[in-house]
């Protein structure tokens, strides 16, 4: 007989699936946004983009380079770090905004913690959290979609601050015709993405379903109404959080209830920081919180584990 039986030792599930190939998908799933902010913000996206992505590149290599670890920039993950940092500035941010980001994203946030797998939490949301407190003018400076470069103030901006400015429709919303962060203007595009990582099963519906739904309830119970509660959902950088950063696999739970719950909180907060806070937007800060207490939620959502014998106290 040529074939053999050979004992191994578990885990016996093989899977095809590799890190360069699920950050391909992921990176698939972003270029309908990603043509859509080039679209609408022209050049100031691709420099972004390019110096956000660039620098998340350089960075990986030094660091690795320098803890004396293999370079392992061909497994994309640096791609989709800085990817999604450049979707998380305003376009009319300076280059350097993107280069100091990225280089803190992957190299404090991501290698100094391990590498890929050992972040705690986002490294580009991580990454926007920092460029936020230390420049908060530059990453809060909107201009409105096309050539000229006119600042304006986001929907959920005008949600917040009320006044004379006019709500965009929905439909341009949905579309993107709306200023905002890179990331921030086309939730369909978002959307769209968003199903093909469902369809590829890269992720689940768990968090980002649970997130969503979670934000429109609680602003529904608060009384915006249904017009406000969908502007709600589609504007600002819910759809791309939920999506993309909330489903991050080293910094979020690992079984099926944690995921759920740590979907209702991101929308708790959400929503909170949204109706209640001085800030416009909370989908970064969220997530990030939610990050942290991810590993108490496994904790206390794994199953027992069979034959396990209860330790005394």
């Amino acid at each position: 007989m040529d074939s053999k039986l050979i004992a191994s030792s578990s885990p016996h599930l093989r899977s095809d699936e590799t890190v360069s190939r699920i950050m391909l998908d992921v990176l698939i799933a972003l270029l309908p946004a990603t043509l859509m902010s080039v679209y609408y913000f022209r050049f100031d996206a691709i420099k972004l983009i390019v110096l956000a992505i660039a620098s998340a590149l350089i960075t990986e290599v030094i660091f690795q380079k320098a803890l004396k670890k293999p370079v392992t920039i061909n497994d994309l993950s640096a791609v989709v770090t800085g990817l999604l940092l450049a979707f998380n500035i305003p376009a009319s941010a300076p280059w350097w905004i993107p280069v100091i980001g990225s280089a803190f994203a992957v190299g404090i946030v991501k290698q100094l913690f391990g590498g890929l797998g050992h972040n705690f939490m986002n490294p580009a949301l991580a990454a926007r959290a920092m460029l936020l407190a230390s420049w908060p003018v530059e990453m809060t400076s909107w201009v409105k979609t096309g050539a000229d470069a006119v600042s304006t103030a986001t929907p959920l901006g005008i949600l917040k601050e009320g006044g004379d400015a006019v709500l965009p429709s929905l439909t341009e919303v949905f579309i993107g015709n709306v200023g905002g962060c890179l990331g921030e203007t086309s939730a369909l595009a978002l959307i769209l993405g968003g199903i093909y990582l469902l369809y590829r099963r890269v992720i689940n519906w768990r968090i980002p379903f649970t997130y969503i739904g979670t934000v429109f309830v609680v602003l529904l119970l608060f009384g915006t109404g249904i017009e406000n509660s969908f502007y709600h959902l589609l504007a600002g950088g819910l759809m791309l959080g939920a999506f993309y950063m909330a489903t991050d696999y080293s910094s979020s739970p690992v079984t099926p209830k944690g995921q759920i719950i740590f979907g209702i909180g991101c929308g708790l907060i959400t929503a909170i920081i949204r109706l209640k806070g001085g800030y416009p937007e909370g989908v970064s800060y969220s997530i990030l919180l939610m990050n942290l207490i991810a590993p108490l939620i496994d904790k206390y959502t794994s199953p027992k584990v069979f034959g396990e014998v209860k330790q005394n106290a």
